[in-house]
């Protein structure tokens, strides 16, 4: 008589889906949704959170295609590699503006002090005036004064110090100088983590970018030597005390558009006041034939052929990079929003290409 085989004691394990395993479509939609949107979220964040070291790089990005652009342009007239140019562009910039502060070293250091007081006497005028027209209450200067000051601390928190600030420019220069010795090494990098089909489109992107960047930045180069040269000999024909301090100073601010004005606007017109009624109408004549100048003529044929944005929208950019970022918001507002416009503007023609779509006549 044959035996039976006994059953088994354990049953046998069957893996069976589990709560992490979803099969569901609509889940795994929904799912994939959710996480676009958690790491929009949580990229809006990092921006907010880690804004001063991005900008940090930003401003070395900035000052690669500023050194970029001397390199290609001594490439025209100089047959020797890249390195040997873009070493040769670092001397010569370093060195003049080593020559520009050993110049405001020993001709125009006094005058910063001078510079200082002015603008505090013509500052406690002023309120004295407002008290007198009823506009603010008497005893309010030394408030206004100190909101003045500590909006000023606000705007500088960006760098902390003194040691801060040095710092962060080193970063910015070492950076710079890194991405301009090797641009296409790091353009392929950034491409690397790009899909296969987007590569071509970055590409395409960066160079269009590279070059409108390059442009921009040369004009405001020109705009900055022009409006020094020009407000430092005509506020010397005027006789305007500190005339060369207030040209360079006007020239370093030129690279801040609308703002920048303003301020060396305000620092010259209060200056020339200090001197006499006479000076201060001077003052205020230089002041709009600069700008004017530098409106119709030189920025019409440099800045406005690589990237017409309306003053307004500049205006807005750098208040918003100003409330975010403090004072290198509003340095680098202009490069950054010229940026967001050309890859703006390349990814809606791609599209209109791909889709077929022509230009559209919209009757107003």
């Amino acid at each position: 008589m044959a035996s039976r085989k006994a059953p088994p004691t354990v049953e046998p394990h069957v893996e069976r889906p589990g709560p992490a395993e979803f099969r569901d479509p609509l889940v795994r939609r929904e799912m994939a949704k959710a996480a676009v949107w958690l790491g929009m979220a949580l990229g809006i964040i990092g921006v907010i959170v880690l804004g001063q070291p991005l900008l940090l790089i930003v401003g070395g990005a900035i000052f690669a295609v500023f050194l970029d652009g001397g390199v290609r342009l001594l490439g025209r007239y100089l047959p020797i590699p890249r390195g040997w140019r873009l070493l040769l562009v670092l001397l010569l910039g370093f060195g003049f503006i080593g020559w520009v502060f050993w110049f405001a070293g020993t001709t125009i250091a006094a005058q910063f002090e001078a510079l200082r007081d002015v603008v505090t006497a013509q500052f406690d005028r002023l309120v004295e005036f407002a008290v007198s027209l009823g506009l603010m209450p008497r005893g309010q200067s030394p408030d206004v004064a100190s909101q003045l000051l500590g909006g000023i601390g606000r705007l500088t928190s960006a760098v902390g110090s003194v040691i801060g600030a040095v710092a962060s420019v080193i970063a910015m220069i070492v950076i710079g100088i890194f991405l301009a010795s090797e641009p296409r090494l790091y353009d392929r990098g950034i491409a690397w983590m790009l899909p296969l089909r987007a590569r071509s489109g970055f590409y395409r992107i960066a160079e269009h970018a590279g070059f409108t960047l390059r442009r921009l930045l040369f004009g405001r180069l020109i705009a900055m030597v022009f409006e020094g040269l020009f407000v430092w000999f005509m506020l010397t024909v005027g006789g305007v005390p500190m005339a060369g301090l207030l040209g360079l100073v006007t020239g370093v601010l030129a690279f801040i558009p609308n703002i920048g004005a303003i301020t060396s606007g305000i620092l010259m017109i209060a200056v020339g006041f200090s001197a006499g009624y006479g000076h201060g109408i001077w003052c205020i004549i230089v002041y709009f034939l600069v700008h004017n100048i530098d409106a119709y003529v030189v920025v019409p044929y440099v800045a406005r052929r690589t990237v017409d944005i309306a003053p307004a929208v500049l205006l807005a950019m750098q208040l918003l990079m100003a409330a975010l970022f403090g004072i290198l918001g509003v340095l680098f507002a202009d490069p950054i929003l010229a940026t967001l416009k050309v890859v703006l503007i390349d990814l809606s023609r791609r599209e209109a290409i791909e889709e077929g779509e022509g230009p559209a006549v919209v009757s107003r």
